[in-house]
């Protein structure tokens, strides 16, 4: 891309912190798209950032990492929708104009409903790069009325995709329980990514008081809401689904500048080091722990030499203080052991059995000295008084 201000004259909010509930990797998809002549919607979707591939064509145009309709030769605008991932309230939007430099979308609106019936035809729809909208489509998406839905954000101008100003963030106050956006560009052209930050709202009716879940887990409402470092990987990568596929899909930190030169072995069997990285999740409810899954997936030169696991039960976490260092941690405690400091090994699944006790509402994973840790998970008994 040519030469711009560098990516640090972006300003990222706070709310780009929270979880991204229309990623692909928590189930977001789309379910119905105008055009995807030049690239298909759910490119938008991915987790991985924008890519250009020089000189690559395909039997369409120039192969583009995003959404790319055609240049528009009809009445009307190109729009899409997608189902969330995962339920929730909507803090703020991302869209990434990436490599998108004389073919963005000038300009960008998107709307929101709640709790739809999808019709069966478009549970089927498929992206695909060529596809166009046939009639049938039309009429089949008509039922849905996303045209009256409500705006969260109102057509907004984007610009191009260059390095360093390519990324735009939207604010968004509503404080409603979304499950689907309809993405209007105008009149057509590019969008790399499409970012939808806000706060997980599940649904607990499928469990009973006594029953075990995941509460870490993001589509039960886990969030990371405080961390030390996360240099090479945001600590909200611990609470996402399935097991990690790749070391960016993880918790990792950047190696401590307070390591020793040479390392020596300690009293308690692990060695000796001055410092120690942490991150905090927010149960989706509280629980009582009774079983932990640490996961050192494709970590396998840089995983923790070991971890310490800890509960409490705290006040839920205000969204403004989520993010690095969050002066909200004074408030926390006291801090219960569950897992002592316990050594781990590369690129593995370790399993903690916990004698139950009070319910939790907040873990906090302790890594020593550094490192990277794919996924943690939190299995709990749901109390008879939980917030479901």
């Amino acid at each position: 891309m040519a030469a711009r201000p560098t990516e640090s004259e972006v300003p990222v909010p706070k709310f780009a912190n929270l979880t991204d509930l229309a990623s692909a990797a928590v189930g977001g998809k789309i379910l119905f798209s105008t055009d995807d002549w030049f690239a298909s919607a759910d490119n938008m979707l991915k987790t991985n950032e924008p890519e250009w591939r020089e000189g690559v064509y395909t039997e369409y145009g120039k192969w583009m990492d995003g959404w790319e309709s055609a240049r528009k030769r009809t009445v009307g605008h190109d729009w899409c929708i997608l189902r969330l991932g995962v339920p929730g309230t909507i803090q703020g939007f991302e869209v990434n104009t990436a490599f998108f430099t004389g073919n963005y979308a000038p300009m960008i609106s998107i709307q929101a409903a709640g709790g739809i019936d999808e019709p069966l035809a478009l549970q089927r729809w498929y992206s695909a790069m060529g596809n166009r909208a046939t009639q049938e489509d039309y009429d089949v998406t008509a039922t849905l009325k996303s045209e009256d839905w409500e705006t969260l954000l109102p057509k907004t101008k984007l610009g191009p995709g260059y390095k360093g100003v390519n990324r735009f963030f939207f604010a968004v106050a509503s404080q409603q329980r979304w499950t689907h956006l309809r993405v209007n560009i105008f009149p057509d052209g590019g969008v790399a990514r499409l970012r939808v930050y806000g706060l997980a709202h599940p649904t607990f009716a499928h469990l009973r008081a006594g029953q075990t879940a995941d509460l870490a887990a993001v589509e039960n409402g886990g969030l990371a809401v405080s961390w030390s470092d996360n240099h090479f990987g945001h600590p909200r990568n611990l609470v996402g689904p399935g097991r990690g596929v790749g070391m960016f899909d993880g918790w990792e930190t950047a190696r401590r500048k307070d390591r020793p030169a040479v390392l020596l072995p300690g009293t308690d069997g692990h060695l000796q080091f001055v410092g120690s990285e942490w991150s905090v999740i927010q149960l989706g409810t509280r629980g009582v722990v009774v079983k932990l899954e640490v996961d050192t997936a494709h970590f396998k030169g840089n995983y923790p030499e070991s971890c310490m696991i800890e509960g409490c039960q705290a006040k839920t976490w205000p969204t403004s203080m989520v993010g690095p260092q969050s002066a909200q941690m004074q408030a926390m405690g006291p801090w219960r052991v569950l897992v002592p400091r316990t050594k781990l090994s590369a690129n593995s699944r370790h399993f903690f059995s916990v004698q139950p006790g009070e319910p939790v509402s907040h873990i906090r994973l302790t890594m020593f000295p550094d490192g990277g840790i794919s996924r943690l998970r939190v299995h709990c008994l749901l109390p008879a008084q939980a917030s479901l």
